[in-house]
């Protein structure tokens, strides 16, 4: 168990922090984290949605991953500026590239705050509005406006809640990211394994207002000064150091049953892999067959086929690591020592409700898969249709749209079409929409969605055809001029549009049909899900338990070494400039490289970043990771920065559910890779004066 787990940097004292420097740690519990001294943690950074980044200059430079700062580089690209392409690179501060909506969160403090949120709490009867008004006081108490945000989490599955104070910084630039060949070497083919070879990395700089505080962009502000930024290490690395990733991993599952991986294994996942396939196929031949297609959808496409993959992957690992099997011999273990123990008798029936639940449960969460993958996620248009519903509605109860509400309509207009192409989306929806319509679900089935196929007498293609032909959302530059100039009218001439009423219909069968009764059923499983890990904790005092990911901060410790993923093949621990080549097809959409760096590579100028005359591309460790620890920082014992986290191997991406200390390792770019092309590919070494590197 040392190695597994995501553990919460207040925690660290004790048992926790004696193995890990058993394991080679040189830092205090204090260097990690302290609200009173700058420590790692004023240093890594929640990065837009769903990654991480680390600070890694006094001026406020920022490194996290290329596929994390994708969309941003892909809205800078164009036909006439591909920077997907052909990279960016600010040659001077003036030259780095605004982001609106880009937000980078700061963690200034942590603190356990359960019986507080608990206070009062003595049945499920009350909990749930008990806990909501306590959690509301608390944020209001520790929010500070203009200034510093609170939000309390849920850690233990209920069992325990913690509060997080932060600052939020809303001017965050673009300063460079490799192209392509570089950034996504690999692509998908790539994507999820090991041996790598990827350059992913990008960087950015957080701008502050007045007294070094977070504001909206404005030329006058000026690059933030942290706390603390990352020291980075020329020195490498070796088999067997320890490592620690530090960073924001977004959810894991550790503790469900058997019968909750069986749904997700043997249900859900081919499920959503089925639709996806089908999405994919299209995407990735209308990309190949344009240009502009290409630039508009590289962040969707990437985005559709991370999970994709990564699904494929999980139930993989869960089947050959036979984790239903380990579940079960694990739920016989816990029943057993019940039966055995008088104290323990209120668990013993715990487990065979949740079978019972999720027996129920999954009809509806197989419907509401099929939903969000088909009639919600799948295509660009049906969401965008969704996003006018709410001033549909009040259109049509007479209400006309104020200049300041045609404005902002206007402006999401603009956002959704400059990455919109409605050939590829007509496409992409009568692939789907087959499968929507041969799901096994027909107790949540939307009749609407059968009726309105069997009225048209026809095949898909040709309904989804006359759907986008004579919808006004599909036709951009029409729909925009009739917004422009009477966007009232234009919102009620929606009434007609079998497009938009479809979208209307379906959403609304979901409100009223599937939505209750999921919420229904995942109101039930949470709180037996919260008494079973209540029960886990008690019953097996010996375990050292860590709560699962849930987008707050977290620490995760192992050592760099390779594995072996099956009998007679071993992987080592780091890739080399050498691979690099020879994974090279010259004209590949997946493995081109630019001539600058073959010929670098030739000549064997790798400056200072090499390790024994290799230059070290990617390595793996045993650090334990999941989605959100994209951009992670990889840490070495003495805290200065190796690597940078970005995906983990095929075999072990189950680990958001079975962690095998054998199968998962995390895969991360070396950071003497991304000082290389940053100082010699790029020639960017205003940047390398930036940094504290230590040799």
């Amino acid at each position: 168990m040392a190695k597994e787990g995501m553990w919460v940097p207040i925690f660290l004292e004790g048992a926790l922090m004696d193995d890990m420097r058993s394991s080679g740690l040189k830092l205090s519990a204090e260097d990690i984290y302290s609200v009173n001294h700058s420590s790692l943690k004023d240093a890594v950074v929640r990065f837009g949605g769903g990654c991480t980044a680390e600070i890694i200059s006094a001026d406020g430079l920022l490194l996290t991953n290329h596929h994390c700062g994708y969309g941003t580089i892909q809205s800078h690209s164009s036909l006439e500026n591909d920077y997907l392409t052909n990279g960016f690179w600010a040659r001077s501060r003036p030259e780095e590239l605004k982001n609106p909506g880009l937000e980078v969160t700061i963690i200034k403090s942590i603190k356990d705050v359960t019986a507080e949120v608990l206070k009062g709490v003595d049945s499920e009867n009350e909990r749930d509005s008990l806990i909501k008004n306590n959690s509301n006081s608390i944020v209001n108490e520790n929010t500070v406006e203009g200034s510093y945000e609170a939000f309390i989490r849920p850690f233990f599955n209920g069992n325990q809640y913690i509060l997080f104070i932060t600052e939020t910084f809303k001017d965050v630039r673009l300063v460079g990211a490799p192209p392509s060949s570089i950034g996504k070497y690999g692509f998908d083919t790539d994507n999820w394994v090991w041996p790598r070879h990827t350059g992913d990395f990008s960087i950015f700089r957080i701008y502050a207002g007045k007294d070094n505080k977070p504001a909206e962009f404005n030329e006058s502000n000026s690059p933030y000064k942290p706390k603390h930024h990352l020291p980075i290490s020329l020195k490498g690395y070796n088999e067997g150091d320890f490592t620690m990733v530090y960073g924001f991993p977004y959810r894991t599952d550790e503790y469900l049953t058997a019968s909750a991986v069986d749904f997700i294994m043997n249900v859900s996942n081919p499920t959503k892999i089925k639709i996806r396939t089908a999405k994919l196929e299209v995407l990735n031949q209308h990309m190949r067959e344009d240009d502009l297609v290409r630039i508009k959808y590289a962040a969707k496409q990437s985005s559709t086929s991370n999970a994709w993959k990564k699904w494929m992957g999980q139930n993989r690992g869960l089947q050959r690591n036979h984790s239903i099997e380990k579940k079960k011999k694990f739920e016989r273990e816990f029943l057993l020592r019940c039966d055995g123990n008088s104290d323990f008798s209120e668990y013993k029936n715990i487990i065979d409700d949740l079978d019972k639940t999720y027996a129920t449960f999954n009809q509806v969460g197989l419907a509401r898969d099929y939903f969000v993958e088909a009639a919600y996620y799948s295509t660009d248009l049906m969401r965008f249709a969704r996003g006018f519903m709410g001033v549909y509605d009040e259109v049509e109860r007479g209400k006309s749209l104020s200049p300041e509400e045609k404005e902002k309509l206007l402006n999401r207009l603009r956002g959704f079409y400059k990455n919109y192409d409605a050939p590829t989306d007509q496409a992409v929806f009568s692939a789907v929409m087959p499968l929507y319509l041969s799901s096994d679900d027909d107790e949540y089935k939307a009749d609407v969605l059968r009726t309105a196929v069997s009225d048209h007498k026809s095949s898909y293609e040709n309904w989804a055809s006359d759907l986008y032909h004579d919808s006004p959302l599909a036709d951009s530059a029409d729909f925009y001029a009739r917004m422009s100039a009477n966007p009232t009218k234009t919102i009620k001439s929606l009434k007609k549009d079998d497009f938009f009423q479809l979208v209307r219909r379906l959403n609304m069968h979901y409100q009223n049909v599937i939505s209750p009764a999921y919420k229904n059923l995942s109101d039930q499983l949470d709180v037996l899900n919260r008494q079973y890990v209540e029960a886990i904790i008690n019953v097996f005092p010996e375990r050292k338990a860590y709560p699962d990911a849930n987008g707050t901060l977290r620490l995760s410790y192992g050592a760099i070494e390779g594995m072996e993923p099956a009998d007679g093949i071993m992987y080592d621990y780091y890739t080399t400039m050498e691979g690099v080549l020879e994974k090279y097809v010259p004209g590949s959409e997946e493995y081109d490289l630019p001539e600058k760096l073959i010929a670098l590579h030739e000549g064997g100028d790798y400056g200072q970043y090499a390790q024994d005359g290799e230059l070290r591309v990617c390595f793996i460790a045993s650090n334990h990771t999941s989605g959100g620890n994209s951009g992670s920082p990889v840490l070495n014992a003495n805290g200065e920065l190796i690597g940078l986290n970005f995906d983990r191997n095929w075999e072990g991406t189950m680990s958001d559910i079975s962690y095998d200390i054998d199968q998962c390792r995390n895969i991360s770019v070396d950071i003497r890779y991304v000082l290389f092309i940053v100082d010699k590919f790029a020639q960017a070494s205003y940047l390398i004066d930036e940094l504290s590197l230590v040799n």
